[in-house]
């Protein structure tokens, strides 16, 4: 989504880094082009008038006056601006002493709420909580049966029954009651526009839950009308927070940059893809940092660390160092990344990745992953434990049950033969002694800058340390199967 921007925004950075001194008329003439970014993102006008204030203000003052370098600190002052717009904070939810714990959805049909309450229903239960859904939308055909089928995915029951939502509503705190529940996510109706009998309806559901957070469900491709949708909201429902849905979509990203600003309410959970698993904890420095071409790295290892499972991967791993690995074991790893989330969107948070204003393909990406997916699954049990017995007939038998070329299953034998001789090289301590349980608190990235992403074939991360390196080292398009 912010691909564009981030390009406007690299240049002018990079033109900022480059000048020694930064008077009036400079910062001026940076803060003209920093509006015109924004303006074309298609942000508000009055939240694009209070960032240029707020730069110009600390750009100008004492803060820079002093410092060596004040072009680098300009870009700090912008990272952080950036980060204030979009909520400063993340935000932290917390559970009521006597449950369940009560959120409600509200928003305009299409926006993705009923989506959006099997996605929150995932996300209690992976913080250890035992959730209901409760179907309170009545006037869309279909919106019970599809909840019903995406809390089935989840795992998580859905209640609902045929008399009004606010019946519904309140029958399904009691059976959340009753069935012990801690947590109920109640689903709302929409309408294609804002109409006084769904402000109604929204508004008497939130009188008989009383709910603890209500969540106002936006599309982020709707840019600057977000915000009017916001603020129509906040006068029949006093919601507590944001969810923006559809932020992997194409729009420029206007109503992640306006929405906080202009509604006094933060950002606290975004839907980046399709997939149910496409759902997280919003943090305004993070995204901050993508817009500005920094990458994410730190939700990148938070990703990995969910979708890698710790004991394959710490004996797959001692297959590496002991030159045993096979391409079963590739196949493996390839296929966590895939739980990772869109490919683009895994790339897309890799600093250097890819050069400002290039936009990541990622059907493309997806393709070629596939591709060689397919080239490995066509092989036989011992061909994958031993692809130096893969001679001419057998790259024709592989190439043609995977939907390739011989010369691309070469490829891959190629790459993957120097990739096991370059593991016996590794010393076999160094990197077992570093994944020791360390097991305490969170982990995070370290600061500071990260390094570049190298080229060549490299595997997933294989705990904590080696996450970290070889997700940076990983570059996908050396699978070139065009």
């Amino acid at each position: 989504m912010f691909e564009t921007l981030t390009s406007r925004f690299d240049g002018i950075l990079k033109r900022i880094r480059s000048k020694g001194l930064l008077g009036p008329e400079e910062v001026d003439e940076v803060l003209k082009e920093i509006r015109t970014a924004l303006l074309d993102a298609d942000v508000s006008l009055n939240v694009v008038r209070t960032f240029q204030e707020r730069i110009r203000t600390r750009a100008l003052g004492e803060e820079v006056s002093g410092v060596l370098n004040p072009g680098q600190q300009i870009v700090k002052i912008v990272s952080e601006e950036l980060t204030n717009i979009l909520g400063g904070e993340s935000v932290k939810l917390t559970f009521a002493s006597k449950p369940p714990t009560i959120v409600m959805l509200a928003g305009l049909q299409g926006s993705g709420k009923t989506t959006t309450a099997a996605k929150l229903a995932k996300w209690f239960k992976s913080q250890g909580r035992n959730p209901l859904l409760v179907a309170a939308d009545l006037a869309r055909p279909a919106a019970v049966e599809q909840l019903k089928t995406l809390g089935s995915q989840v795992g998580v029951p859905v209640f609902s029954e045929t008399s009004d939502p606010v019946s519904v509503a309140q029958a399904g705190l009691e059976q959340a009651r009753s069935l012990g529940k801690d947590v109920l996510i109640c689903d709302t109706a929409g309408r294609l526009t804002i109409d006084q009998l769904m402000m109604e309806e929204v508004s008497n559901i939130s009188k008989t839950l009383s709910p603890h957070y209500t969540f106002l469900v936006v599309d982020a491709m709707i840019g600057q009308e977000s915000t009017t949708v916001a603020e129509a909201f906040y006068e029949s429902v006093e919601y507590d927070g944001v969810i923006l849905t559809k932020l992997d979509g194409d729009a420029r990203g206007g109503a992640a940059l306006s929405i906080c600003e202009v509604t006094g309410k933060p950002i606290a959970f975004t839907s980046t893809g399709e997939k149910i698993e496409d759902f997280e904890i919003f943090h305004p420095d993070r995204l901050a940092s993508r817009i500005l071409g920094m990458g994410d790295v730190e939700t990148l290892i938070e990703k990995a660390e969910e979708a890698f499972e710790e004991e394959k991967s710490k004996a797959a791993m001692e297959r590496m160092l002991e030159g045993t690995f096979t391409l079963d074991d590739f196949l493996d790893q390839v296929q966590q990344i895939r739980k990772m989330g869109p490919i683009s969107n895994v790339m897309g948070m890799l600093p250097g990745m890819t050069q400002p204003g290039q936009k990541i393909d990622g059907e493309a990406e997806e393709k070629r992953i596939n591709r060689l997916e397919g080239i490995i699954q066509s092989m036989t049990s011992l061909e994958k434990a031993k692809p130096e017995i893969i001679d001419g007939s057998r790259r024709a038998r592989i190439a043609k049950g995977s939907g390739t070329q011989p010369s691309e299953v070469s490829q891959l034998i190629k790459q993957f033969r120097e990739m096991k001789k370059m593991m016996k090289k590794v010393p076999k301590n160094s990197k077992s002694n570093k994944n020791k349980k360390k097991k305490k608190g969170g982990r995070t990235s370290p600061k500071g800058s990260v390094s570049p992403v190298k080229k060549g074939l490299s595997l997933p991360g294989l705990g904590e340390d080696s996450v970290k390196e070889s997700l940076k080292n990983l570059d996908l398009s050396d699978f070139d199967f065009s």
